[in-house]
């Protein structure tokens, strides 16, 4: 088998790149639990959007060893500049303004505290310096820690837990600066890619692709039916998939769909919004994923990068809110992107792949089947 293969990176490539900063894990959202925000019967809790599940990933990699074959880098915050790449002046007013008072909220299940702006800059840091060193050729590929999420950051507001949109303004930057012409970006999120969609949905050149769970998160988008606008229609696939989706489901729509429909796209890079809510430990999803899954994608999605963008991979880290198990499919994912090794016994893989109901059901089958049907006849599968 050859390294195109397998989507492991050619002997002599540079190595995977591992992007992170402490900064990042000192973002405060408050004491708000699993809700968007306190009340007078929640008793204060930490959020569920912690700094726990990814501070645990970047131990783990320390435990396990894995990190030691990375190339491990810690790049400077987003310069405003690069915000208004994609944001407002005035929505990033609004944020240096609250975060010199008392905190605040974004916009839409946002909030933040004083000090949390300099964490979002740095998280958007992250992506833009991991999406230049694999468009430039610096990196075969990177996985980017980030915190807080960005992809349900829009221009004009921050929303679900995301303040800035991290791959938005990473990806603008980058084809501004001619490192790079077509992108395609994967979000496997449990929640609709909502940041990315309306940053491009009018771009011929960025292909956006969310796979989510119905009706989650945001409740307004996320249909099959937004394909994009003007001239960017065709550049925008939904796969609103129903809840209690597990391995086959996933399968099925990545090879049926999902690939085939980034294959026809040929980007020169492919981009990874990579959240873990999708696994089956998840307090805020309804799927059920483990581990394996999450490698075996990211595998799929490195072969299909191997034959369309030169290996060009990125994965930015979004969701994922079990602090014990979300490290678990992280390591599995940074494992598959260095071809290394070195893994890590989870535990829970096998009993949850065991679970009923993990095998492709009919009523999924034929959802996707009418997605993939759809897509064909509108001339945008080879």
């Amino acid at each position: 088998m050859t390294a195109g293969d397998s989507g492991a990176p050619a002997a002599g490539s540079p190595a995977a790149g591992f992007f992170w900063h402490e900064r990042c894990f000192w973002h405060d959202p408050g004491a708000i639990g699993v809700f968007s925000a306190p009340g007078e019967f929640l008793q204060p809790q930490p959020a569920s959007e912690s700094p726990e599940s990814k501070r645990r990933l970047k131990n783990l990699l320390e435990v396990s060893g894995l990190i030691d074959e990375l190339e491990v880098r810690k790049p400077p915050a987003a310069t405003r500049t690069d915000l208004e790449r994609f944001h407002t002046p005035r929505y990033l007013d609004a944020l240096e303004a609250g975060d010199r008072g008392r905190g605040g909220n974004g916009g839409d299940c946002a909030p933040y505290m004083p000090g949390s702006l300099a964490a979002a800059r740095h998280s958007a840091g992250l992506a833009i310096a991991a999406v230049e060193a694999v468009a430039t050729g610096g990196l075969a590929n990177a996985y980017a820690l980030c915190r807080p999420p960005g992809h349900h950051a829009e221009a004009d507001r921050g929303r679900g837990f995301c303040l800035l949109g991290n791959i938005p303004v990473a990806v603008r930057r980058a084809r501004a600066l001619g490192q790079v012409g077509r992108v395609a970006i994967l979000d496997w999120d449990v929640h609709h890619g909502n940041g990315q969609q309306a940053a491009f949905h009018d771009d011929p050149e960025v292909f956006t692709v969310s796979l989510h769970q119905a009706g989650n998160y945001p409740l307004e988008t996320g249909f099959f039916d937004e394909q994009g606008t003007g001239a960017g229609l065709g550049t925008n696939l939904n796969l609103p998939l129903p809840p209690g989706c597990g391995l086959g489901a996933y399968d099925y729509a990545m090879t049926r769909l999902v690939l085939p429909a980034i294959e026809a796209f040929a980007p020169e890079l492919i981009v990874v919004a990579c959240g873990y809510d999708a696994c089956a430990k998840d307090p805020l999803g309804k799927m059920l994923l483990n581990s394996d899954a999450f490698a075996a994608m990211t595998r799929q999605v490195m072969t299909l990068a191997a034959s369309v963008s030169q290996g060009r991979l990125v994965v930015v880290h979004e969701g994922g809110y079990s602090e014990g198990y979300a490290p678990l499919c992280g390591h599995a994912v940074i494992q598959a992107l260095a071809g290394s090794a070195i893994t890590v016994p989870d535990p829970q893989n096998d009993e949850i792949a065991a679970w009923a109901y993990q095998a492709l059901q009919p009523h999924q089958r034929a959802l996707i089947d009418g997605w993939r049907d759809a897509w064909a006849a509108a001339g945008r599968l080879r």
